[in-house]
């Protein structure tokens, strides 16, 4: 009877041995073949990827394609040695750890996957807004939008992993959700300030560069759209910070839209005895001498009330650049002095007529 004993004992020992060999021999021959597949995935995407997004007009896909090759290969191969891990009949602490650890080098493989082919997509289309003239948009909106794709896929590889491994995923969204809802309470100022700055970026009332007269009669130049603030440098060379807030709630004058040219204008006053059709001719003719003077349109000419003393005359015209508006003017008007002392006409001083009664 011992001997039956030993003879069983020894029997299901090799027995035992016999199918650790296969399993073994399986996982190796799962690693053998997601390994082969790997290199035929790196193939295939090398060789015969181009060709397909040849077909396509943009190079996006290109790009895209270029950055993500050697990630797909590698995950395809670190998702062979995950199940050949699963496949072995390790001890628990040792099977969960090193299939946890396989499982979170998959998940960072598939975010590292998202992340690039997010960076290209935002570098391609600034590129396009580059050449369309719309850079600035480039610089203040995509740099944030890359970082809230970054967050997005960060946490959702974080939920992912909490979720293998048996966390509970709904009390971490829970406390997410009252955490960012306290936050939000505690710092509504500074959201609304956030919301507009997304505002003002999509919307675009303005751009980095563009001259904006404010209502309160304030002119600068755009230097900078932030997420809280506006900065503009006035003519007088003092920056403004403006909330994002208080621009979305009013009014703004974009000089610079829907392009650089701009009217100016000038107001004078002849004598009563001067020919208006002559002083208008004079006018459009004296503005037409200055070069910078655009021809199209022409500059024009009217009469546009009485004076207590003078007729008063109003001289439009265009310039190429809103910058240059008031050098151009000065030279208008130091020629208009001059060509109304050749050609006779005085601009009145105001005169009072006093009758005096004898009573």
């Amino acid at each position: 009877m011992a001997d039956f004993l030993r003879l069983f004992q020894v029997g299901a020992g090799e027995g035992t041995l016999l199918v650790l060999l296969k399993e073994g021999l399986l996982a190796l021959l799962i690693v053998a073949l997601f390994w082969g597949l790997s290199l035929l995935v790196k193939y295939l995407l090398t060789r015969w990827g181009p060709r397909f997004t040849a077909i396509t007009r943009t190079d996006l896909d290109d790009r895209i394609l270029a950055r993500i090759t050697p990630s797909l290969s590698l995950l395809v191969l670190f998702a062979g040695l995950y199940l050949a891990v699963r496949s072995l009949p390790l001890p628990a602490t040792v099977h969960t750890g090193a299939a946890g650890t396989l499982f979170i080098i998959n998940i960072f493989i598939v975010t590292t996957i998202g992340y690039r082919s997010l960076h290209e997509l935002l570098e391609w289309y600034g590129g396009r807004m580059a050449e369309q003239g719309r850079d600035g948009l480039d610089r203040q909106l995509l740099p944030l939008a890359e970082k809230l794709g970054t967050l997005f896929l960060v946490i959702t590889a974080l939920m992912i992993t909490l979720k293998h491994f048996g966390y509970d995923i709904l009390s971490f969204v829970t406390a997410l959700g009252i955490g960012s809802l306290a936050i939000g309470m505690a710092a509504k100022d500074t959201l609304a300030q956030l919301i507009s700055g997304f505002t003002l970026m999509l919307d675009r009332p303005f751009r980095i560069g563009d001259r904006i007269q404010l209502t309160g009669g304030q002119v600068g130049d755009v230097t900078d759209i932030g997420l809280r603030s506006t900065r503009i440098r006035t003519m007088d060379n003092m920056l403004l910070v403006i909330p994002n807030s208080d621009l979305c709630n009013t009014m703004v004058v974009n000089q610079a839209f829907p392009d650089f040219r701009v009217r100016g204008r000038i107001n004078v006053g002849v004598g009563y005895d001067s020919d208006p059709e002559q002083v208008k001719r004079l006018l459009v003719a004296t503005a037409g001498e200055v070069d910078q003077v655009l021809v199209d349109p022409a500059p024009e000419s009217y009469l546009v009330s009485f004076g207590e003393s003078a007729l008063n005359m109003t001289l439009f015209f265009w310039v190429a650049e809103y910058a240059t508006l008031f050098q151009i003017t000065d030279k208008v008007n130091t020629l208009i002095i001059r060509r109304f002392r050749e050609n006779g006409i005085m601009i009145p001083f105001p005169v009072r007529t006093v009758i005096m009664d004898k009573d």
